[in-house]
């Protein structure tokens, strides 16, 4: 249920507490989503994220109802704030409570974070999927509590917003045409006093190009010190009816583009480590 879906519902009554699965969840406890399966394109990419309870809701017709905010949601303090768009809404029997010693465990912020890898594109379609492949990839990967990795898919806002946060070097990771073989990757360190330009008009948030977003990010004074593009040449962008799924070519590239990201990320924290040595 969206929020403006629940927002139909009048009469609300908060409740302090209720049991799932043998365990007492309240406010502020975290859980594992587990939407039923209805065949819903969001209940597909919020199964298994982990979130916070905000609040416990029951309706006038007495079902109670779990108001969650992501943990990894960028604009998940928007969401503590009551923001559409950043609240979820899951029946009881949907979300497992996390264990006791996950409970306690407090969501990392991204203040200690230095190094934003961020996965851009649209999976329907086609290769502009690419960036959301590779981070989903490297969500296997271990890295430092210093390294951030999420995918963004279309919501330029939403990066914009996470740019805010203070990192020291973001790597953005996106499918680009440049004219180059499909299935080419590349990097692409962009020239952030161009930036400085005041920007003309207005910037279409969902208008997920790298550029756009960190003009976005710049006009709302985000200071970050560098930003790389690890991009790749898109086959096909799924034409005017779109299409699921990476081209062959493009998909064959997916492993180097790991690699390339996981060498920057390394190559980038040596060189922050050496910096704050000096």
């Amino acid at each position: 249920m969206t929020e403006w879906e629940w927002q139909l519902l009048e009469d609300k009554t908060l409740v302090d507490a209720i049991e799932i699965a043998g365990s007492k969840v309240r406010a502020g406890d975290r859980v594992r989503l587990r939407p039923r399966k209805r065949g819903d394109i969001l209940d597909l990419a919020l199964d298994g994220q982990i979130a916070t309870i905000e609040c416990l809701e029951q309706d006038y017709e007495g079902k109670t109802h779990i108001c969650v905010v992501l943990d990894d949601d960028p604009g998940r303090d928007m969401g503590l704030l009551r923001q559409p768009g950043h609240r979820f809404f899951f029946d009881p029997d949907e979300v497992e409570p996390l264990p006791p010693d996950e409970q306690a465990a407090k969501r990392t912020r991204t203040a200690t974070h230095r190094i934003l890898v961020a996965g851009i594109g649209n999976i329907f379609l086609a290769d502009d999927g690419f960036g959301v492949e590779v981070v989903r990839r490297l969500a296997n990967c271990e890295f430092s509590d210093s390294v951030r990795v999420s995918d963004f898919g279309i919501r330029g806002f939403d990066l914009a917003y996470a740019l805010q946060d203070g990192y020291d070097v973001a790597i953005l990771v996106d499918a680009c045409a440049r004219g180059d073989s499909p299935g080419t990757v590349y990097v692409v360190e962009p020239n952030l006093a161009a930036l400085e330009q005041p920007q003309q008009g207005f910037v279409e948030t969902h208008g997920m190009h790298p550029m756009n977003v960190l003009k976005m990010a710049k006009s709302m004074n985000a200071q970050v010190k560098r930003v790389f593009v690890v991009g790749c040449e898109p086959a096909s962008l799924g034409g005017e009816e779109g299409a699921i799924g990476l081209s062959a070519v493009v998909e064959a590239s997916l492993d180097q583009a790991v690699e390339t990201v996981r060498s920057l990320v390394s190559r980038s924290l040596h060189e922050l480590i050496s910096d704050s040595k000096e």
